[in-house]
């Protein structure tokens, strides 16, 4: 089915909602909206052009940011439709197919984004606790397994919260309470029990987001005394300025995301645009940042974007 269905609503249909009372202003919005976008799909196609071209950059740290900056591609990719859709051309109505799909697309590089960043943590550890064997721990074969099982613990949890809606009837209103489709915002419109939805949906990222979560915590700790036990001050601030880049694509991740999630539990009574403007933070603010804060701490993926822009103009 198609993504957007122009015909009057039906029971398969439902309505997204941008900003409310703000739709006189839409084609206003856009126009931010729109340069946001362009410049999260641009920085991030470059940066993992980048990494991939330039063989000076095929070394752990640089292969996990080049997964990074692809499922920001992705989480970026996935609502682009629907949201230029409703700010461009005012179209809301999104079918039940496209719906699922890009529910299932959006969940999945979330979980996926979590899993990278847990690995960059780790990668950082190993680099500090480790470094004469890190070479050997990290192996091109081993980050290659990584990211693979990132996609594969994606799906694996994300089948069943999609499978379960399936089942539901939506008899209530089917006004959506964003610009794309989000899993406790769907479940909210159904009239079935949803309990078993909500509980394996919690489950899910529980023991995704949640648990990763826990171990970037615990390896910043673990990297944290290891540096305060063996490095100089010199060496200690060389260390801790490798980290800073991560720490903050962690916390510009996560914050907006857990922000989202207690707006649907316990944010019930909050204003609509308390909601749709964290939903659009967390959708926008990690795609957008990451290639700009990796681009400033970075000096080789800075060298290696202006070397590509320098080779372009000649």
């Amino acid at each position: 089915m198609a993504i957007f269905n122009n015909t009057t609503s039906s029971s398969s249909n439902f309505l997204l909602t941008a900003f409310p009372g703000l739709e006189c202003a839409h084609v206003w919005i856009s126009i931010p909206v729109c340069c946001l976008y362009t410049i999260a799909l641009l920085g991030n196609s470059m940066i993992f052009l980048v990494i991939i071209t330039k063989r000076r950059l095929h070394k752990p740290m640089y292969y996990f940011l080049s997964m990074l900056s692809a499922t920001d591609l992705g989480l970026s990719i996935s609502t682009l439709v629907t949201i230029l859709g409703i700010f461009c051309f005012n179209v809301r109505e999104i079918s039940f197919n496209a719906r699922l799909s890009q529910m299932f697309f959006l969940q999945l590089f979330t979980v996926m984004e979590s899993s990278v960043l847990l690995a960059m943590a780790f990668d950082r550890f190993v680099a500090v606790s480790n470094p004469l064997r890190y070479a050997m721990i990290l192996t091109d074969s081993r980050i290659a397994q990584i990211g693979v099982a990132s996609v594969i613990r994606g799906l694996l949890m994300l089948t069943p919260m999609v499978a379960l809606l399936i089942r539901l009837s939506y008899c209530h209103s089917q006004v959506l309470h964003h610009s794309y489709c989000y899993h406790p915002d769907v479940m909210k419109l159904s009239c079935t029990d949803t309990r078993i939805n909500s509980a394996v949906g919690l489950t899910a990222m529980f023991s995704t987001v949640g648990v990763d979560l826990l171990l970037i915590l615990l390896s910043y700790v673990l990297i944290i005394r290891t540096v305060l036990s063996v490095a100089s001050p010199e060496e200690r601030k060389e260390t801790f300025s490798t980290c800073v880049s991560h720490i903050v694509a962690f916390a510009i991740y996560y914050i907006p995301l857990i922000s989202l999630s207690i707006v649907h539990r316990f944010g019930k009574q909050a204003p609509a645009y308390v909601h749709t403007m964290i939903a659009n933070t967390y959708l926008l603010i990690s795609p957008l940042m990451n290639p700009v804060i990796y681009s400033v701490k970075t000096k080789e993926i800075r060298k290696g974007i202006l070397k590509f822009f320098h080779k372009s103009q000649a």
